[in-house]
């Protein structure tokens, strides 16, 4: 008699691979049965990182060569990076037809919901054409391509994109009018866009409107102290004309000074008065004045529904980034602003968080994601 493998429920195939440890395996398990295959299969292609340019051409090729494991693509990460890694501005440093074996690979990623693109600094970022053809429809997009036509013309394709991360803007584009809402109520594109995470505050002008976001991170890019105010004017005109309140802000600034900071502050909350809705804010500078940072503390105190906030102390001498000195200036900012549980302070660039347990101020635990805090709060 032939020997016969007893068969399992399809969903058992797919528990099983979900258990096995590395890509290796699941290479294994894919010889063992037919079943097995398309479950370790399953598991192999779900999330797709690449990094090294040649495998990523090999990978490439077989995904636009082969619909049935492109099919199984929901996730994928391309590092464009040269052969050693250095990132150098040598054009040539990524194989001849790298871009292009990305670019047929996307448009057969039919059932692709997460892209992230990044691009080493010296790596030229001038190949948003690889977008053109792709008909998925994502959920989340990081992109480090130029801004130009093709990146409009595809993100202008997605209807259910609600997170977007782009380095890049240019408000002079032309094409930009296509991204531009007819209706503040309701945009015809990017209709779900929720998270916006953009280099350029000026970006937020042409995405917020008519749109339901609710977190937005992004930079002031000049230096002058008035072209900087009329930015911070412009920003929060925009924000206002997002068609959800917003819960999350994170604007950097190429130079904090307390009084900048204070205006912003103040200006952001008279705006989204008098019924704020943000969790999270930052980043603002901590006044050393003990006068002023109590009229920094009573604008605070106006967001009834504040967590977390992220505080510059740089200029302050000695700098407060002891355990001791940070709980003592968390407690003082939890007395007039006390729905507030998670503080952090910057220092130098360096973060560092306090947060309060049961009324009691620890510093937060080490796995805390600052990159990602303005996203979770």
């Amino acid at each position: 008699y032939a020997f016969q493998v007893m068969e399992l429920y399809p969903e058992a195939y797919l528990m099983i691979a979900s258990y096995v440890g590395n890509r290796r395996d699941l290479c294994t398990l894919c010889r063992v049965s037919k079943s097995f295959q398309a479950a370790a299969e399953r598991a192999l292609y779900n999330t797709l990182q690449l990094s090294e340019p040649s495998s990523t051409m090999t990978i490439c090729a077989l995904l636009a060569g082969q619909p049935r494991l492109s099919r199984l693509v929901i996730a994928i990460t391309v590092f464009a990076r040269d052969e050693n890694g250095s990132g150098g501005s040598d054009l040539s440093s990524l194989p001849h037809h790298y871009w292009e074996s990305v670019a047929r690979a996307l448009r057969k990623l039919t059932r692709l919901r997460f892209l992230n693109i990044h691009i080493d600094n010296g790596t030229s970022t001038s190949n948003s054409w690889i977008l053109n053809g792709c008909n998925s429809q994502l959920q989340s997009f990081h992109c480090d391509l130029a801004w130009d036509d093709n990146l409009i013309n595809f993100l202008s394709s997605q209807d259910d994109l609600t997170d977007l991360y782009i380095a890049d803007f240019n408000e002079d584009t032309p094409a930009n009018l296509s991204l531009a809402p007819r209706s503040l109520r309701q945009a015809e594109t990017l209709p779900k866009l929720s998270f916006l995470e953009c280099t350029f505050t000026e970006a937020v002008g042409v995405l917020a409107p008519g749109r339901p976001i609710t977190h937005i991170k992004s930079c002031f890019s000049r230096s002058d102290l008035s072209a900087r105010r009329a930015e911070m004017s412009l920003l929060i005109s925009n924000l206002r004309l997002s068609t959800r309140s917003l819960l999350s802000l994170n604007i950097s600034d190429s130079s904090y000074t307390e009084q900048f900071s204070l205006d912003f502050l103040t200006k952001l909350v008279n705006a989204i008065s008098p019924n704020p809705s943000i969790r999270y804010l930052g980043t603002f500078v901590l006044p050393v004045d003990g006068r002023e940072r109590l009229k920094f503390y009573g604008q605070l105190r106006r967001l009834s529904l504040l967590e977390c906030v992220e505080l510059e102390v740089s200029d302050w001498s000695p700098p407060p980034v002891t355990p001791l000195s940070q709980r003592a200036l968390a407690r003082e900012l939890n007395l007039y602003c006390p729905t507030i549980t998670t503080v952090v302070f910057i220092h130098e660039f360096d973060p560092m968080a306090m947060r309060a347990a049961d009324g009691v101020w620890q510093v937060a635990d080490e796995e805390i994601n600052f990159d990602t805090l303005w996203r979770d709060t």
